[in-house]
């Protein structure tokens, strides 16, 4: 089994796959995923998605631009916009991104929905162009999913078919380790996040996580989450804390699971009916102020509680 780890995107990957030849990917992986960063970083100002930012147009210099727009107007779609990567702007505002406010400022709310709205922008494979000025683009809470299938979509054209691919916490796995088994993952537990509240057995499959336990700051009392809803403009005051997503792919689990935590336990429940090759693990809390664990029956005989009963 060889083991790779190291730096990209603005946080940590490691990757484990199993191949005769004994041969290291590192310097071809780290230049995939730099290729990416400079397609979709927001931090970058000489990315393709900055560009387009302080433009109206802009035409695909890379794949992955109009790879992850695709998917994420899928999401959009099939989430009535709960999904929106126009919300750059409430982000920024409320603290976030590359360009922050004041910690804490007073937000006009109103004003900056006029700026969101994944509707305004249009794109075939070529191009890709805004209908109204001042709309721009924020893809991180789907890109890392998508590094994540470029991936591991090397490692298969290179006849590899035993791997587990992780970075920033998500995850895509194919066929089993060393020893037969499924690769075993842990899902935080967003009380004690030190900790894990569960494992889960991963095989042929991707998951990835998204909380407001993980990037959130307290100011003038009031605490500050980066998860917006981008129908309303407000910080999700959800009594989910963390949503997990599984699905064939990475970029599709990593779409919908900020879109599961703004939807509420309810109405994901109601969507789920409906679509087929998804499956969540969420941790919510109860009127009681309970953990408690609602997860779907794709999912359920694949993890194992740790120090939690339900």
């Amino acid at each position: 089994m060889i083991s790779l780890k190291g730096m990209a995107q603005g946080t940590t990957y490691h990757i484990k796959y199993r191949d005769e030849q004994q041969r290291s990917f590192q310097k071809e992986i780290d230049s995939l995923l730099a290729d990416i960063d400079k397609s979709l970083s927001i931090y970058r100002p000489d990315s393709e998605i900055s560009q387009f930012n302080r433009s109206m147009s802009h035409r695909f210099q890379s794949p992955h631009f109009y790879a992850v727009l695709k998917k994420s107007a899928e999401v959009f779609r099939a989430t009535q916009g709960t999904f929106d990567p126009t919300v750059l702007p409430l982000l920024e505002a409320y603290g976030f991104g590359p360009t922050k406010c004041p910690k804490g400022a007073l937000l006009n709310v109103d004003s900056l929905l006029e700026y969101i709205g994944f509707q305004y922008i249009n794109f075939d494979s070529v191009s890709v162009v805004k209908q109204k000025a001042n709309i721009r683009l924020d893809l991180n809470s789907i890109a890392q999913g998508y590094s994540v299938d470029v991936v591991a979509g090397f490692l298969e054209k290179q006849g590899i078919n035993r791997y587990m691919v992780e970075i920033g916490g998500e995850i895509r796995t194919r066929g089993k380790k060393n020893d037969g088994q499924p690769w075993t993952i842990g899902i935080e537990n967003p009380l004690q996040p030190a900790k894990l509240q569960t494992t889960v057995k991963l095989h042929n499959r991707a998951m990835t996580t998204a909380g407001n336990y993980r990037n959130w700051y307290e100011a003038n009392g009031q605490v500050f989450s980066h998860i917006i809803n981008p129908k309303t403009g407000e910080m999700e005051q959800s009594a989910i804390l963390s949503v997990t997503v599984f699905a064939d792919d990475a970029i599709t689990a990593d779409g919908y699971d900020t879109a599961f935590f703004v939807m509420g336990l309810d109405a994901v429940k109601q969507f789920l009916v409906t679509r087929k090759g998804l499956d969540v693990y969420i941790l919510y809390n109860d009127d009681a102020g309970q953990l408690q664990v609602f997860s779907t029956n794709g999912v359920k005989n694949l993890y194992k509680s740790i120090g939690y009963s339900y």
